[in-house]
């Protein structure tokens, strides 16, 4: 096997294995809230820490990337991953104890965040060293993780506990991780005088990577809203039942994790900007059809058009600030923490609307976001190369 072709396999790994481990975790969630005794709002702030942690790493895990190189930060990521994991689950099944739990996941939401750039670093140095688009397939390869994550959930909850069900997962998930960083692409000696902190600075100071910031900040909340809200949305606004709900949201992942997998050919005969204008026009339609369909066929096509159109956006964005090999990782940092923002605010900002308006029409304000993101696409999206 070639350099090229194991460093596309360890980034293949690192991106599913990063997705198991989250959906083990979401797996266990209703086991930890009975063994807790927590109502649903407390659930909420418990997983609020979670994404603080992440939001709070993600501006220096640039740094990091450009100190240590990729491969040593995923390593050193996934074992924090595991052992926050694995300390969740014996602080909320044994100890019984909420504040650890909620200790363990801003630790936990630490090594993700910081994971998440890192592999993102690794996946762009190869596509770009590879001459074709690869980050897409590598994003759709992380939902291929979270369902077999979701897989095992199934089968395992209620034959194993919750302790040993995530402490068996997360060490093989780790020496699978470990094994796939092996292949690698060689951490580049910085040049001299390079200081990290400087980069990341100049990467936040920047306007070109603050605009392709915002631009992936409204592809995130296009996606993010969709898994928080869409199951929602379609009982609310349809009076579907809880379990065509669910299945809603499903045709939604479907349609991302195909939209992934085949973009990524069509990237590479038409360009970046063209796709990332389709993209935000799908993915405004489809949810302008959703709200308005009248009928549940039609809001069910919104939804499939609405999770192709939210699909390229976040793996196109990371490519785009990738291009500059010298500043990848801080311009990745920067895009990074700025989309992730948005998975961790718009929630709750839907929410709010739409004990206003309804679930159903606060969507639209993730449609009006598609606007700006089009016009950002035509801004910052270019073909590589030019």
């Amino acid at each position: 096997m070639t350099p090229l072709r194991r460093a596309q396999a360890g980034s293949v790994v690192a991106f599913a294995t990063n997705g198991l481990l989250a959906a083990t975790f979401i797996s266990r969630i209703p086991a930890l809230r009975e063994s807790l005794g927590l109502n649903n709002s407390a659930v909420g702030l418990m997983l609020l820490a979670m994404g603080l942690g992440s939001v709070a790493a993600l501006p220096l895990a640039g740094g990091l990337v450009m100190r240590w190189g990729a491969a040593r930060v995923v390593r050193s990521c996934a074992v924090l991953c595991v052992a926050s994991l694995i300390l969740v689950a014996i602080s909320g099944s044994w100890l019984e104890q909420a504040w650890l739990v909620a200790l363990f996941l801003v630790t936990y939401g630490v090594g993700y965040g910081v994971w998440d750039v890192a592999m993102n670093v690794e996946g762009a140095a190869v596509e770009r060293l590879g001459g074709k688009t690869l980050m897409p397939q590598l994003h759709a390869m992380w939902s291929v993780g979270t369902v077999l994550g979701g897989l095992l959930g199934i089968a395992l909850v209620g034959t194993l506990p919750t302790v040993w069900h995530i402490a068996g997962v997360a060490a093989i998930a780790l020496a699978v991780c470990w094994w796939g960083t092996l292949g690698f692409l060689p951490a580049e000696a910085p040049p001299e005088g390079h200081s990290p902190r400087r980069e990341l600075i100049a990467a936040w100071r920047s306007p070109q990577t603050l605009l392709l910031g915002l631009m992936v900040l409204a592809f995130a909340a296009a996606e993010g809203s969709a898994n928080d809200w869409v199951s929602l949305a379609m009982i609310d606004g349809y009076d579907v039942s809880h379990r065509v709900g669910v299945a809603c949201y499903a045709a939604f992942v479907l349609c991302m994790s195909l939209a992934r997998f085949a973009g990524a050919k069509v990237i590479d005969r038409v360009g970046r900007q063209p796709v990332l204008i389709t993209s935000a026009a799908l993915a405004g339609a489809g949810i302008v059809l959703t709200v308005f369909a009248g009928s549940f066929g039609l809001a069910l096509a919104g939804i499939v058009l609405w999770g192709f159109g939210a699909a390229l956006g976040f793996p196109l964005g990371i490519s785009i600030a990738a291009d500059d090999e010298t500043r990848a990782a801080a311009r990745v940092s920067v895009v990074s923490t700025l989309a992730y923002g948005a998975f961790l605010g718009f929630p709750p900002i839907l929410g709010a609307v739409g004990d206003q308006v309804g679930t159903l029409s606060a969507l639209l304000v993730v449609a009006v976001l598609m606007i700006p993101a089009a016009a950002l696409a035509a801004t910052v999206a270019r073909r590589r190369g030019v």
